[in-house]
């Protein structure tokens, strides 16, 4: 997975590229720990998603606990699996979908 970040004042956007699973989940859970301190908006851009782990909900999930604290977090670009995974999962009423 590569992830590509890039900051405009107090707005950070993290694109996912490749698939978000048990092996990259740890590195993007670092970016989320290290990168969003002193951010207010934090856009994920899943254009480049190809799928999406348990492992990556949870490190999800831990993001926008964190952002519910400090501002706000928005996911755009899902693709239809990942919708049907976030739809069963009930994370379409815990995340903001664009």
């Amino acid at each position: 997975m590569e992830i590509i970040k890039k900051l405009e004042g107090k707005q950070l956007t993290i694109q996912l590229v490749g698939e978000l699973n048990t092996v990259t989940a740890p590195e993007f859970d670092k970016v989320i720990k290290d990168d969003i301190k002193g951010v207010s908006t934090l856009i994920l851009d899943f254009a480049k998603l190809d799928y999406l782990s348990s492992a990556g909900l949870r490190v999800l999930l831990l993001a926008q606990k964190t952002m519910n604290q400090q501002g706000n977090m928005v996911v755009r670009n899902v693709n239809s699996q990942i919708l049907d995974i976030f739809e069963m999962t009930g994370f379409t009423n815990i995340l903001t979908i664009e």
